[in-house]
């Protein structure tokens, strides 16, 4: 046998195996690599994506809770007015209750003594009436007496 018709036979064979590799089995290939590439890249963009909205996610979750601490110490420092305001006003109305009730107090002593005083000039009306049955010997009629008594508790409430 002849190397150069081997060589030649081989090269044909060489060519015709590139030829229908080329035409049947690399376009298969080529575009299984070309889908794995696009879904790989579309992967890779997802991921860049996914990781730009949890850093947003993350940003947002970081006001949000910046947002509610200040809403929070707001309710605290709100609902501290409103206790001190509540506190300021029950010691007005106590305080005011007490000077009423201190008022009320001193209304009805001025009352009472006023009645104590009534009641003594009274009893000395009757103890000066007493006196004077003694000293007279004889009853005195209080009823027939009545403007000398009269005149006597006036002498006695102006004293």
């Amino acid at each position: 046998m002849n190397i150069n018709m081997t060589l030649f036979g081989q090269m044909i064979t060489f060519i015709l195996l590139v030829a229908f590799t080329v035409k049947y089995i690399w376009p298969p290939i080529t575009k299984a690599m070309a889908e794995r590439q696009a879904k790989i890249a579309e992967g890779l963009a997802a991921a860049d994506r996914g990781k730009h909205e949890l850093e947003l996610a993350q940003l947002r979750a970081t006001e949000m809770l910046r947002d509610a601490k200040i809403q929070a110490a707001k309710f605290i420092e709100d609902a501290s007015k409103r206790g001190s305001a509540m506190i300021d006003d029950a010691k007005m109305q106590a305080r005011a209750e007490g000077a009423r009730l201190i008022e009320l107090a001193k209304n009805e002593i001025i009352i009472e003594q006023a009645n104590a005083r009534e009641a003594l000039r009274r009893d000395i009306a009757s103890l000066a009436l007493l006196g004077a049955e003694k000293i007279l010997g004889q009853h005195v009629d209080a009823d027939a007496h009545e403007h000398l008594m009269q005149q006597l508790l006036t002498e006695v409430k102006g004293d």
